[in-house]
């Protein structure tokens, strides 16, 4: 089988977000995904982009993605954000994914990102374990913690 690693189109939008979608049903969250087209398209394709997104194309079907963004540590300054790396159920593998990661670690150094930094779900043993292999550190004894937008709405209630 042969695929190739590139940089995203606006046309390849649609299949990113069934791979997105796909996802949400991995993780056991169907429904959480509010994301559109649209909104993948004019963020990740203005001038100043929101995110950059690498595509797994095998035979002119996407099959995996990397959405990747720049962030600030006050730590260690540029870094940068893998906020997903998906490959379609069916294709996992087949080194779609470490193609995606090494095109992500590539993009970072390219970019003199300080570091490149993610998270994964604990009960993800299979990716906990790749990304071990490939000399990440999984770091077990951080929590994610996120305001939604509901969230955020009762939180300015509050002040």
């Amino acid at each position: 089988m042969t695929f190739s690693i590139r940089k995203a189109l606006k046309t390849d939008m649609p299949q990113v977000l069934n791979l997105i979608k796909e996802l949400a049903v991995f993780e056991k969250e169907p429904d959480a995904v509010e994301v559109t087209e649209a909104e993948l398209i004019e963020q990740g394709f203005r001038d100043h982009p929101a995110f950059q997104c690498f595509v797994a194309d095998v035979n002119n079907k996407i099959e995996g993605i990397a959405l990747v963004y720049k962030r600030f540590s006050t730590w260690k300054g540029e870094v940068l954000h893998l906020e997903d790396l998906i490959v379609s159920q069916n294709m996992r593998g087949k080194g779609l994914g470490e193609a995606l990661l090494n095109q992500v670690v590539i993009y970072g150094n390219q970019l003199g990102v300080k570091r490149i930094s993610w998270e994964v779900l604990d009960w993800n043993e299979p990716a906990i374990k790749f990304y071990q292999n490939k000399g990440a550190n999984v770091m077990r004894d951080w929590n994610v913690v996120q305001l939604d937008e509901q969230g955020i709405k009762n939180y300015l209630s509050k002040l």
